[in-house]
């Protein structure tokens, strides 16, 4: 069996910020060497000013089970990630940003794009303290390449 996951987490949405964080602690606490690569609007999820905020948009997501026009009425952003916060609670999920700490007690590794970091103008200081590194792509092509499971989210 493969010993190693890396996960690319390329969406910065309350919704999409939960799969590689549940993923990388199943995979960590199972023995597994795991690796989260984010980049482009993923990096909201590890950003000191972004990670509380994430939200779920309505628009464009035909699994929130309304039509999608009711998405743009102000206000339905804010509900709709109330009720995943509310659910999520209600199940024991944990918020984001104590699931990020409990992978990094797991010791799962995250990693900032470089590239895109550059593109959108933030330094290292805007991440939160558990980011371990920033690297270009081809530094996580060769952590990817080893053996591993790669996943893109």
């Amino acid at each position: 069996m493969t010993n190693k996951l890396m996960i690319v987490v390329s969406k910065g949405t309350l919704d999409m910020a939960y799969p590689p964080l549940i993923l990388g602690q199943i995979a960590a606490s199972l023995g597994m060497e795991v690796g989260l690569f984010f980049t482009f609007w993923g990096l909201d999820v590890i950003r000191k000013d972004k990670v509380d905020k994430l939200k779920v948009s309505p628009v464009g997501n035909p699994s929130m089970g309304m039509p999608n026009i009711l998405g743009i009425i102000p206000g339905m952003t804010d509900l709709a990630t109330w009720m995943m916060k509310k659910k999520a609670a209600q199940i024991g999920m944990k918020p984001i940003r104590e699931m990020i700490k409990e992978c990094k007690e797991l010791g799962v590794k995250f990693y900032a794009c470089s590239n895109t970091m550059e593109m959108m103008g933030l330094k290292r200081e805007d991440l939160l303290d558990e980011v371990d590194d920033v690297v270009g792509a081809t530094a996580f092509l060769n952590m990817a390449s080893e053996d591993s499971i790669v996943m893109f989210i």
